[in-house]
C-alpha cells in the first residue's frame, strides 16, 4: 500500500463512519460529542507530540504524531475539510522559496 493510500483510506473511514455511526467506534464517539471534543482532544495529542519530542524517544514521538494525524483527520471530516485541499496548500507550500517572515526591528528608545 502506498503510504497516502494509509492517510487516505482512513479519512475515507472516518467520513464513512461520520455517515454510519458504529456502535463502540471512538470516532463516533467524537462525532456524537462534537467540536469541542474533537478540538480537545487535538490539542491533547499536540501537547502529547511536543513532550515526546521534547523527551527525545523518536517511537513515542511517532505514535504521538500518528494520534495527533488521526484527530486532525477527524476534525477534517468534521469540518468537511477534503484531503485533497490540505494536498493543494501543502504543495503550494513546497513551492515556495524564501518563505521566512521577515521580523521588525523597533526602536525601543522612542
Amino acid at each position: 500500500m502506498a503510504k497516502i493510500d494509509a492517510l487516505e483510506n482512513l479519512y475515507e473511514v472516518l467520513k464513512d463512519r461520520k455517515i454510519h455511526p458504529m456502535e463502540n467506534s471512538y470516532s463516533c464517539y467524537l462525532y456524537e460529542k462534537g467540536l469541542d471534543k474533537i478540538l480537545k482532544k487535538c490539542a491533547e495529542e499536540c501537547g502529547e507530540t511536543i513532550i515526546a519530542a521534547k523527551n527525545g524517544v523518536n517511537e513515542d514521538t511517532a505514535n504521538e504524531i500518528c494520534d495527533l494525524i488521526f484527530h486532525l483527520l477527524v476534525l477534517m471530516v468534521e469540518q468537511e475539510i477534503p484531503l485533497e485541499k490540505i494536498y493543494g496548500i501543502l504543495e503550494e507550500r513546497g513551492k515556495k522559496i524564501g518563505n521566512l517572515k521577515t521580523f521588525h526591528v523597533t526602536d525601543h528608545n522612542s
